[in-house]
């Protein structure tokens, strides 16, 4: 039966109101993205935590000191200094601020660092263990070999990076490509124009290279058992199922989102986005109330959300921000 003209008129109403709504709270967002990496910057330099908490800032000031270590290890190695562990506060410094001056490396790192928060409170909070999820745990007893040892595998990769976050490290390896990249480009800047400099450079760059496989990476890992799962990926969707970092991962690959923007997605400030996401993604609306219940209780979605397609969803989404680095 065909609805009356004033009925479709309300519903045109109700559709437009609640896309309103989400693209001013996204505006906001995008607003609050674009300040991240200024700030960032100014308190790893300046040591005042009064915008972001103590501990986000320390884990990323972790982070960023231990990949500066590893750098000057490699170079020292490279150099013939195999036993030169114990590198100057300065140099490490001097690698640090190259380091945060590339937005793309220092989002990705505060995007760490917000993970295991996550990670940390859903496990205060739900009880939902930061290795091992049902999903990761029903994969593992799978009678189809590949996807056991693949779940394995991610078993192993998703332990060292508790280990690593609680020690705020970030090993070279699980760096993704692209940031692998700048780290070397900073290790070369920091080797100096001598031969003798340049040659090392190489040499631990070329070292670096031939240990490293993107694929064996936690992120990366994460990325293949989730695009295996094919149809069957929706599962990955519900956070007390998935676990916090296949949740993000699959996020990412149904929403089209920067991986690091779907964490931010989670933090306060971003929950249009996170709706956004999740209904882009083709999540139902009672499905995304309950992950918004999982992810932040004393939210509620806006009304008329219900009526929000996720093609619109996802429309919003692409004209909005598209990467948190600043």
């Amino acid at each position: 039966m065909a609805m009356p003209m004033d009925q479709e008129i309300a519903q045109l109403d109700a559709d437009a109101s609640v896309e309103a709504v989400l693209r001013d709270e996204l505006a906001q967002g995008d607003a609050l993205i674009g300040t991240i990496a200024p700030i960032l910057r100014h308190l790893l330099a300046n040591d005042e935590h009064s915008v972001f908490s103590d501990e986000i800032i320390s884990r990323v000031r972790g982070m960023m000191a231990d990949v500066a270590r590893q750098i000057l290890t490699e170079l020292a190695v490279a150099g013939g200094n195999p036993d030169e562990r114990d590198h100057s506060p300065d140099q490490i410094a001097a690698l640090v601020e190259g380091l945060v001056g590339h937005g793309a490396f220092l989002a990705h790192v505060h995007a760490l660092a917000l993970e295991w928060q996550l990670t940390e409170r859903m496990q205060a909070r739900l009880a939902l263990d930061p290795v091992l999820s049902p999903l990761l745990q029903a994969l593992i007893a799978s009678s189809e070999a590949p996807v056991a040892s693949s779940a394995m595998a991610l078993l192993a990769s998703q332990a060292r990076f508790a280990t690593s976050q609680r020690r705020m490290q970030l090993p070279l390896s699980e760096l993704p490509g692209d940031l692998l990249h700048v780290a070397l480009l900073t290790l070369r800047g920091h080797a100096g124009d001598d031969a003798a400099g340049q040659t090392a450079a190489t040499s631990a760059e070329q070292a670096i290279r031939a240990r490293f496989d993107e694929s064996r990476s936690r992120l990366g890992l994460i990325s293949r058992i989730v695009t295996g799962m094919g149809g069957g990926a929706t599962v990955a969707l519900a956070i007390t199922h998935a676990g916090v970092g296949i949740f993000l991962s699959a996020l990412t690959l149904a929403s089209g989102q920067d991986r690091d923007m779907a964490v931010l997605a989670t933090n306060e400030g971003q929950l249009a986005r996170l709706a956004l996401a999740l209904r882009a993604s083709g999540l139902k609306p009672q499905s995304i109330e309950e992950q918004f219940v999982s992810l932040h209780p004393e939210v509620a979605l806006p009304a008329g959300f219900e009526q929000l397609g996720s093609d619109q969803a996802a429309a919003l989404l692409a004209r909005s921000a598209s990467f948190p680095g600043g």
